[in-house]
């Protein structure tokens, strides 16, 4: 069986996956997920970030928008927000991180509400009028 991904949005949708599931061969896998992110909430996202990375400081380093979604990522204690595995010689270790491209709506707003309360503590100020 190759692979399959449908978006419910009908009824039509639901029979579908229904039909596919009724054929799968065993040991097929299936996976659930809430909707994924919008692009609004990416975008700014990447805004406040920006401005973060821009206006702050982590322990008396500057970051990249990159860094700071990291930090933010594993604030939000999402597992496996970074992982190390070794490098093919062994002889250092390689981060691999978390995307935030397969946060659902309701984690993207979790992380957008952490980065508001965050940059109010400390004095972050947002660019995006939403944000502000």
């Amino acid at each position: 069986m190759s692979r399959h991904l449908i978006v419910v949005h009908s009824v039509a949708d639901r029979v579908r996956a229904s039909n596919y599931i009724n054929v799968a061969p065993t040991g097929t896998r299936v996976e659930f997920k809430a909707a994924k992110r919008s692009l609004p909430q990416n975008d700014r996202m990447r805004a406040m970030l920006t401005d973060i990375a821009r206006q702050k400081e982590h322990h008396g380093r500057k970051y990249t928008p990159d860094v700071w979604k990291m930090i933010f990522l594993h604030a939000l204690n999402k597992e496996n927000a970074v992982t190390f595995v070794h490098s093919l010689e062994n002889e250092t270790f390689i981060p691999i991180a978390r995307s935030s491209s397969d946060l659902s709506k309701g984690e993207m707003s979790d992380m957008i509400e952490m980065m508001l309360e965050w940059g109010g503590r400390n004095g972050v100020t947002f660019n995006d009028r939403e944000a502000a």
